[in-house]
């Protein structure tokens, strides 16, 4: 038998230890139905316990990358990830607007859940000036719907405002993820395109195994927006995808382990 699948590219950084970056985006595409292709921007060494080293890929290269795929395979949605840097970001910028690439969700990847800054301010800067207009859907977490928002972002009421305020950056709509919220509010999302404000409650899944989530929620509504998903459709699939794949998070390593993408085809 021959299958036409829908096809969706993720532009992300390289993670040597399997459980997030282009490694995360794969999988979860291929567990969605939908054919995974890749542009690499930077590679890691990176385990369970850390990132050890970070090496950016020319920006030519980025370009050819994405050049290849769109122009031979076509694709109906796009996520990016770790852009790392400002000549990496204009790279996937200009064409992103060459190729008209669809359906774009932006995942920022400016602030890892715990707080850490990971792209420099001028790469925060040009992020959120250039690349915001053009996404359909963004996913900050926490700490980054603070730096956009310019709140302290404290409970329920603070999180729906900064996504108001987000979304006047120019996007599609925005997911302001609770994954670094506290108590009850942990893995609360809150959603605005403009007209709709939803709260979306699921399951909270109690694992210290949870790397690599953020990834793998952008990558899921990337791959249910492929498949034809409105985008507040595509954003709750997603979720429920990663809710399972929490609770079948892998215990490997010596630090924090991924979520289980596989869990479909576990026994």
């Amino acid at each position: 038998m021959v299958v036409s699948p829908a096809i969706a590219l993720t532009i992300a950084g390289s993670d040597s230890g399997g459980g997030a970056g282009i490694q995360a985006d794969l999988k979860t595409f291929a567990f969605q139905g939908v054919h995974g292709t890749s542009a690499i921007t930077c590679v890691t060494a990176q385990n369970t316990l850390g990132v050890t080293a970070v090496a950016a890929l020319d920006p030519a290269v980025v370009t050819a990358q994405i050049e290849a795929v769109v122009s031979d395979l076509g694709i109906q949605a796009v996520k990016t990830g770790m852009l790392l840097n400002q000549e990496i970001m204009a790279a996937v910028l200009t064409a992103a607007i060459a190729q008209k690439l669809p359906n774009w969700v932006l995942d920022p990847v400016m602030v890892s859940r715990t707080g850490m800054q990971l792209i420099d301010d001028g790469a925060i800067a040009f992020l959120q000036k250039k690349l915001i207009p053009c996404a359909q859907i963004l996913t900050p977490n926490r700490y980054e719907a603070q730096i956009l928002s310019g709140l302290s972002i404290t409970d329920l009421a603070t999180m729906e405002q900064a996504a108001r305020d987000i979304y006047q950056l120019g996007c599609g709509a925005v997911l302001v993820k609770g994954g670094g919220m506290a108590g009850d509010l942990q893995g609360v999302d809150v959603w605005f395109d403009g007209e709709r404000l939803e709260i979306l409650r699921t399951e909270c899944v109690q694992t210290p195994h949870t790397h690599g989530t953020g990834c793998t929620l952008s990558a899921a509504i990337a791959a249910r927006l492929a498949l034809g998903d409105l985008p507040l459709q595509a954003v709750k699939r997603a979720k429920g995808y990663v809710t399972e794949a929490l609770k079948y998070s892998l215990a490997i390593g010596q630090g924090t382990g991924p979520v289980g993408h596989f869990f479909p085809i576990l026994p």
